[in-house]
């Protein structure tokens, strides 16, 4: 069965991979994003196979529009990909309260949105798929990214009780959570770093800095490669819940568990506790 997707975050780097990777397998895409002229560029040769949607994930209306264009054109939408989303960098404390909230509005509110104008759909198809793209930072906490880390953990724990309620309409839902890929994330175009210049930071935001200009465009991930087990993950008859992507994935959560494991034996006596004896 040829599928329909719609895919948040389309015009560039990961989307744009996952884009052309259902398109490869035959499938119909919506890309979405929030430079239409760039989605028209990127799919125009594909014709009627892909319908390319202006959207700002933040903002609500237009997700709920975005999938009305959607039905219009194909009728249903078999797997969403709630991809959009950007990294806002720096020490917790370096970063305004606009800051806090620009980056919940799109990597938190902007998968609410989506995930709340698909949703009816699937249910009503009784079928669908729903890929939310985290990161090994909403696993594993990183300094110097407090704000991207709680926002991609928010994203974690929503999709953990979202997949619950949902499987019950035949709606599978898969977090994916990649290492660094080879995108322009850490670009200046893409990242948003914090800048209060507090000086007790200063040296600590100069190391951010410095790691992130180090390992931008030299990330170990292929987006396109990503892509493709993406389509291949919507094929699966029971997808994981969770999906590791990268070797670099692989090593900080298999780390961070055994520590997590490491440490609950440790205060594991004191744990018990706090169990009431109200025999």
């Amino acid at each position: 069965m040829i599928k329909t997707w719609f895919i948040t975050g389309a015009s560039r780097g990961i989307g744009a991979e996952i884009a052309k990777a259902a398109l490869a397998a035959g499938d119909n895409v919506v890309a979405t994003g929030r430079d239409l002229a760039r989605l028209e560029t990127l799919f125009g040769c594909y014709g009627e196979r892909v319908l390319s949607v202006q959207l700002d994930v933040a903002q609500e209306g237009q997700a709920a529009l975005a999938v009305e264009a959607a039905l219009r054109r194909f009728g249903r939408i078999d797997v969403a990909v709630n991809n959009a989303g950007y990294g806002q960098l720096g020490p917790f404390e370096e970063n305004d309260v606009k800051a806090v909230e620009r980056q919940f509005a799109t990597n938190v509110f902007g998968v609410f949105h989506v995930c709340r104008a698909v949703l009816p759909v699937m249910r009503g198809q009784r079928s669908g798929h729903i890929f939310n793209i985290s990161s090994i930072a909403g696993v594993a906490g990183m300094g110097g990214a407090a704000l991207y880390c709680s926002a991609k953990f928010a994203i974690e724990g929503f999709s953990e009780a979202l997949a619950q309620e949902v499987a019950q309409f035949g709606i599978h839902l898969t977090i994916v959570e990649p290492g660094a890929f080879r995108t322009d994330f850490l670009d200046n175009s893409s990242a948003a770093l914090g800048g209060k210049g507090l000086q007790d930071y200063i040296e600590f935001s100069k190391k951010i800095k410095a790691s992130s200009a180090a390992n931008n465009h030299k990330q170990s991930g292929d987006p396109a490669k990503l892509g493709a087990i993406l389509v291949r993950l919507a094929a699966e008859e029971a997808p994981p819940l969770r999906y590791l992507a990268g070797s670099d994935a692989l090593q900080v959560v298999t780390g961070k568990l055994a520590a997590m494991g490491r440490e609950i034996e440790q205060w594991r006596d004191r744990s018990l506790l706090t169990d009431g004896d109200f025999s």
